[in-house]
Parts: structure tokens; C-alpha cells; sequence
């Protein structure tokens, strides 16, 4: 764009004037708060290691890893075409196969689930809940390589074998006891945190104009907010609970607000410590601004009346190239543009198909406003008709006759609501009363 001179100071004053909704300072609050949390009351729970292991007996399945079996079977499927006896016949004739062949070679020829045969009857992790009971039982019965006799469910008879086997491990107590630790606390202090939140809001209520009866009866500091708006804040009132509580009319009133979660492990009661409303900068303030705004108008306004002249003086017949260097513009020539040429944007794209075609040697002039606020002028001096495909062609008549059929059901709907405003119609009631009126 264009360099326009700088803005002077009446210029600038005149702007601020006419646009000063433009250049206020946001309302902001700022309060007083008393915070409860869960971490700070854990903090004060005592410990020892007579407690810290009983605890961890009690949650020794939260310290524990648990078994991992991998499991493959083989299903007899009792089904029309399949006897229960016939299946287990031949559960129990391919248990004595697996004493010679391997046990996924026998489930790809015999196994009736023809998902996992495929897969040597491979089931995965072993979950406990998924399969029937018998089934489970005799999984938790096997040791690693193991294969179960014929085991029967809703199915049919499986055989069963476990393929990996990872026993369940227990973190030692000494290992993990400051984490047996934290978790103590935290339990323990659950109960007190619930306790202690009923009474804070027990007292802010009864106190609605003060603070210092809660922070009291509490043993908690009142603390302070810094300023901050109703979209963004520091420290508590990053929180955007807080900033719609502190600008809620019940605590711009000066009473205190309602006791505010502040996630599941946190309390906080705010109380109006200061009010700003919104008011306008002064004009000291927003001056670097204002005269970036009026640079930016300045120099678009410039830009504008260049363009025009540029392309007045092209249509009287002066030369692309001798004007571009006058006014310091890049020349860039393109060849054969399409409506989807992808390297020239889009509204550049847009404003050369909506152009006038060149007549005889008189080449098109037009301009376009690019994305990123600059301009350009293009001068067209060819334009190739399209030719269809055959392919084309064949869409454009299928075209036609979906838009005809369109239009045509349009007509058919129109003509029947006609017929239907005009139309004398009596409706006849039954000769004999339904039962329920003959009763």
C-alpha cells in the first residue's frame, strides 16, 4: 500500500471525538475472598505408619496390578445342524488331537467360531464379566500353556487354553508411601471439606455484609483480587465462575455472593472490593493507536484513487508496463486461468470471469480486492471459450431432466391444492356407532 503521511494532532483529535465508544476502558471489579480448599485441609491431616498401613491394606487392590491372562479356544457349536452330544464328541476326539498338534493349527480346521479360528482361536486379553461363567471359571483354573477339558456354555463346548500369563503384582508399602500418604489425607479430609463448606456457607449467609465473621469462624485469610474484567482476569479470578459472581447484582450491591465451586475440590465466597466503570481513555493514551487507524485509512483511500486512475488510463490506451513502473507496481503475466487455478486467489479469480470479454484488440480492464486488504489491476486480452465432454454433455442432460422432474411434481402439487380449495366435499358418517357409542 501506498506511505500517507502522518497523521496530525487535529486529525487525530477529530477521530477520537467522533469514535470515542471506541477506545474504552473495560468495567472492572476487584474482590475480597475467602478460599476453601480440599488440598489445604489434606495438608493438616496427621499421619503415622500404623494408619498409613492400615490404609493401605484396606486399598490394596488400588496398589495392585492385576493378572493378565491371553486366552485362544476352540468352539463345538451346538446349533440345528449340531447335537449337544455330537459336539462334545468331538471337544473330546480334538482333545486328544492337541496332545500331538498345535492348538492354533487345530482351531483354523475345527473350530466352529470362524472369526478367531482364522487367528489360531486367539480371544485376546482375558476380561473378567465378558464371557458365561463356566467359561470364566475354568480360565481362572489354568495355569499358562494349560488347555481345559471341554468346557460347556450357550454356545457349545470350548477348549480353552492360556497362551500368556502375567501374575498380579502388589506395589510394597515402602515403595509408595508418600503416595499412600496423599491419598490418606485426601480421603480422610473428604468428610471435613464437605463439613467445613456447609459452615462457609452458613455464615456468609447470616453475615451478608462482611467478610470477617467467616474468615473467624473459619481460621481462613480474607485475600484480595487484583482488577479484572468481566472476560479475563488474574489469579482467582482466572476462574470464570468468579468473574460472572463478582459482576452478578448481588455482589455489585456489596453483599456476598453465594459460595462458587471452583472445581470439586474448592470453595471460594467473594465480596465487592472495588467497582470501575466503564469509561473512556484519554486521548494521550490511544493516540499511537488512533493514528495507526488513520495511516491505515490514509494509505487504503490512496490506494484506491491509484488503482482508479491506473485502470482510467489503461482504457485511454496506455501501456501495463509503463504505468506499473510509474506507480511502483509488480507485473505478473498468467496464462491459460481456470475458474479453479489454485496459485491465483480466489477473488482475483472471481473478478476476472465476471469481467467483459476483450473486443477485437481492446483489451479488459478490471480490479479486485485480494485478501490481505491490497489490489490489483488485470488486464485480460484473451478469452478461450470452454468446450464440454462428452461426460459434461451427459451430466448437463441429466441435469435438465432432474430440474424438469422438479419442476414438473411443483406444478402436479399446485394443481391438486387447486382442486382441493375448490372442491365440494361431504363427509359422510358411518351408518352403525362405533362400540364404545352404542355402549
Amino acid at each position: 500500500m501506498p506511505t500517507p503521511e502522518l497523521p496530525k494532532d487535529d486529525e487525530i483529535s477529530a477521530y477520537y471525538q467522533q469514535h470515542q465508544d471506541q477506545f474504552q476502558s473495560p468495567e472492572q471489579v476487584s474482590v475480597d475472598y475467602i478460599e476453601l480448599k480440599l488440598a489445604d485441609i489434606a495438608a493438616k491431616v496427621e499421619v503415622n505408619d500404623e494408619k498409613l498401613k492400615a490404609y493401605y491394606e484396606e486399598q490394596k487392590q488400588q496398589y495392585t496390578n492385576p493378572e493378565r491372562r491371553k486366552i485362544s479356544h476352540i468352539l463345538f457349536a451346538v446349533n440345528d445342524k449340531a447335537t449337544e452330544q455330537s459336539a462334545l464328541q468331538k471337544a473330546q476326539q480334538a482333545q486328544q488331537q492337541l496332545k500331538t498338534m498345535d492348538f492354533a493349527e487345530v482351531a483354523k480346521q475345527l473350530s466352529d467360531d470362524k472369526l478367531t479360528a482364522k487367528n489360531g482361536g486367539d480371544l485376546g486379553l482375558f476380561t473378567q464379566g465378558v464371557m458365561e461363567k463356566p467359561f470364566e471359571a475354568a480360565v481362572e483354573k489354568l495355569a499358562l500353556g494349560q488347555i481345559s477339558d471341554p468346557v460347556k456354555t450357550s454356545y457349545g463346548y470350548h477348549l480353552i487354553k492360556v497362551t500368556e500369563l502375567t501374575p498380579a503384582t502388589t506395589k510394597p508399602f515402602d515403595s509408595i508411601k508418600d503416595e499412600v500418604a496423599k491419598a490418606y489425607q485426601k480421603a480422610q479430609a473428604e468428610n471435613s471439606f464437605y463439613e467445613v463448606g456447609e459452615k462457609l456457607a452458613e455464615l456468609s449467609y447470616q453475615n451478608p455484609d462482611s467478610l470477617s465473621p467467616v474468615a473467624d469462624g473459619l481460621a481462613l485469610p480474607v485475600k484480595k483480587s487484583a482488577l479484572f474484567t468481566k472476560d479475563k482476569g488474574e489469579g482467582i479470578a482466572e476462574n470464570q465462575k468468579i468473574r460472572e459472581a463478582a459482576f452478578s447484582e448481588e455482589v455489585l450491591q456489596g453483599n456476598n455472593s453465594s459460595p462458587i465451586e471452583l472445581g470439586s475440590d474448592g470453595l471460594a465466597v467473594i465480596r465487592l472490593l472495588e467497582h470501575k466503570q466503564a469509561a473512556p481513555k484519554d486521548l494521550a493514551s490511544v493516540k499511537n493507536d488512533i493514528s495507526a487507524i488513520l495511516m491505515r485509512e490514509k494509505a487504503k483511500t490512496q490506494l484506491e484513487a491509484q488503482v482508479k486512475t491506473i485502470k482510467q488510463r489503461l482504457n485511454q490506451g496506455e501501456k501495463f508496463d509503463a504505468l506499473a513502473a510509474e506507480f511502483k507496481f509488480t507485473v505478473k503475466t498468467a496464462q491459460d486461468v481456470l475458474r479453479r487455478t489454485a496459485d491465483i486467489a480466489m477473488p482475483l479469480r472471481e473478478a476476472i470471469f465476471k469481467a467483459a470479454k476483450p473486443v477485437g484488440d481492446k483489451a479488459t480492464v478490471t480490479t479486485a480486492v485480494l485478501p490481505d486488504g491490497q489490489q490489483a489491476v488485470v488486464r485480460i486480452v484473451k478469452v478461450t471459450e470452454g468446450e464440454m465432454s462428452e461426460t459434461d454433455k451427459k451430466q448437463t442432460d441429466i441435469a435438465k431432466e432432474n430440474i424438469a422432474n422438479l419442476y414438473g411434481q411443483d406444478e402436479f402439487a399446485a394443481l391438486l391444492t387447486s382442486l382441493e380449495k375448490s372442491a365440494d366435499i361431504t363427509v359422510h358418517q358411518p351408518a352403525v356407532k362405533p362400540e364404545q357409542e352404542q355402549e
